[in-house]
């Protein structure tokens, strides 16, 4: 009977494992998938990587660092609801005149880009800096445009206030 058991046993540890192992090796596949997500943004909009340089410094289109500021602003808090992203892509879409997929790969984009500057606050501070350097004052309006559909109803926290401010100081509007 011992030894049933101990079978048994090694039987439900190898099992468990390779579960593991699957979803692990799923994860992985998950990961590499949205790394082609991400390559074929940047491709579809001439976005070229350069070395010693950070992406954000590499921005030529606008549109990028727009949608990276808004990706950011929703998740300085916690992470945007599947609502709040809804109301993002259509704005996208409606305030820069570009079609879904493109309103779709600029979002993965931004989020690439928050990413990439180690979170939503430093990311807002230097994609802004960037945007106003590529676009001046104007960007503002759109960008606001942007921001204002896919606020909580519940209005502004602490962060995203912050996150105002520093949006006004990069665009030089006191």
């Amino acid at each position: 009977m011992p030894v049933l058991l101990a079978i048994l046993g090694i039987i439900a540890a190898a099992y468990f494992w390779s579960l593991r192992a699957r979803d692990a090796a799923n994860m992985a596949g998950d990961l590499i998938d949205m790394a082609g997500d991400v390559k074929a943004a940047a491709r579809r909009f001439g976005f070229t990587r350069r070395t010693n340089i950070h992406p954000v410094e590499s921005i030529e289109d606008p549109n990028i660092a727009a949608a990276g500021i808004a990706d950011a602003f929703l998740t300085l808090d916690d992470m945007p609801s599947r609502e709040q992203q809804d109301k993002m892509h259509i704005q996208l879409r409606r305030v820069l005149q570009i079609d879904d997929a493109a309103a779709q790969e600029l979002m993965v984009l931004g989020h690439w880009m928050v990413n990439e500057c180690g979170g939503a606050q430093p990311a807002l501070a230097r994609l802004s800096r960037k945007l106003y350097r590529l676009e001046g004052p104007s960007a503002l309006t759109p960008l606001m445009d942007i921001l204002e559909s896919a606020l909580p109803m519940d209005g502004l926290s602490q962060r995203q206030q912050e996150a105002v401010e520093e949006l006004r100081l990069a665009f030089r509007l006191r």
